[in-house]
């Protein structure tokens, strides 16, 4: 079994909207290595206690700050919680209510407290899960199969998947005469494989409906072709593993699926920073937080790059955007670059979270705009 929730768009948008007089989120490394956990268990007691540090210091109502250390510490105390991790651990939690997920993607351990949820990291899960569901198709046999980052793959059992085409059809072979009177051979055989490809994308449907995991194709031939002419899930890469899948294990696919995985993410992020170059001569990019903020608040951003490592705390004005910057992370300021990527994602924006080093001018935001500024 896979321990990894990451959290769907409406979660993620509930997340960004929630606002509470202590949000504590803390963001841990941790383990899917069970007998090894406890380092992560230490770290995240540590972190409690700074969150209770920052609390404490500007005088937060003790009637509050007792449920919230409760619902922090009776977590940090399940043990059957702790036995089932993935690569980094999200948690946020206020005095009334508590939420975590378990992550495949590797991030630094950190706790922010303030009136909203810190959730420029989980941006990152979002963007680059390094997950991915691989359906290995060929006439003999149907998988699916879900796989994430450092984690052991799983098939997961889908109802009313066919078991393999000829059977699907109702035949012992696929290269006898159609019911229309078509002639049988490679001509037949498409037929059939389509028969085939149908029922196979129905019975995906229901596993897939809502979700955005990237699907890896493994199949061959005929078979990749007319896969991709009647798949229906939006999210099935162009590239595809082209080894017979018959022969390859779960981890073989994983392992294949894996370079499939990086190029789409490279050449989304190219994408991006090519339109970002056209539409910098017309006036439509900025790189600087203030400007980025008004956009954000106005809803005039399309797509946003924000650097995940790095956070600038201080303030953005509900009404303007106008920001207040501050020297001091305390429990009442907040990431201003996690707002302006709230704002953005509220309004319909496309914002991914990625290195420094993958941002238009290496700075903490890069902003596409809907219209010149």
């Amino acid at each position: 079994m896979l321990h990894v929730d990451i959290p769907t768009r409406p979660e993620f948008s509930k997340l960004s909207r929630h606002r509470a007089d202590g949000c504590v989120s803390i963001y841990l490394k941790t383990t899917p290595v069970t007998q090894e956990v406890g380092a992560s268990r230490i770290e995240m007691g540590n972190l409690v206690r700074e969150a209770q540090r920052q609390l404490e210091e500007i005088g937060f109502d003790k009637r509050r700050l007792a449920p919230l250390l409760d619902r922090l510490n009776d977590l940090l105390d399940d043990d059957e919680f702790w036995r089932f991790q993935a690569n980094s651990l999200a948690v946020f939690a206020t005095p009334d209510n508590l939420r975590t997920y378990r992550l495949a993607n590797d991030l630094t351990s950190t706790v922010q407290v303030s009136d909203r949820f810190h959730l420029k990291p989980l941006f990152r899960a979002i963007t680059f899960p390094h997950s991915a569901f691989v359906l290995a198709l060929s006439e003999n046999a149907v998988r699916l199969m879900e796989m994430h980052a450092d984690l052991p793959p799983v098939v997961i059992k889908v109802p009313d998947m066919p078991k393999d085409a000829a059977s699907s059809v109702g035949k012992s072979t696929l290269n006898d005469r159609t019911f229309s009177g078509r002639i049988h051979g490679s001509e037949g055989q498409n037929v059939r494989f389509e028969q085939y490809v149908r029922q196979v994308d129905a019975a995906l449907r229901p596993i897939l409906a809502g979700r955005e995991t990237p699907l890896v194709l493994a199949a061959t031939g005929r078979l990749a072709s007319v896969f991709a002419q009647i798949n229906s899930y939006p999210h099935l890469l162009s590239s595809t593993i082209a080894d017979s899948p018959d022969r390859l294990t779960e981890g073989e696919l994983a392992q294949l699926a894996r370079p499939v995985l990086d190029e789409a993410y490279a050449a989304e992020l190219a994408d991006i920073r090519e339109l970002f170059d056209r539409r910098s001569g017309e006036r439509r990019t900025t790189t600087d937080i203030s400007d980025a903020a008004r956009a954000a608040t106005f809803g005039a951003i399309d797509t946003l790059l924000i650097d995940i490592d790095t956070t600038q705390p201080g303030f953005v004005d509900d009404e303007s955007g106008a920001v207040t910057f501050v020297e001091n992370d305390d429990a009442k300021a907040y990431g201003i670059v996690d707002e302006i990527a709230a704002r953005a994602f509220a309004s319909g924006a496309r914002v991914m979270g990625v290195r420094r080093e993958d941002i238009p001018g290496g700075k903490e935001l890069a902003a596409i705009l809907r219209f010149p500024h």
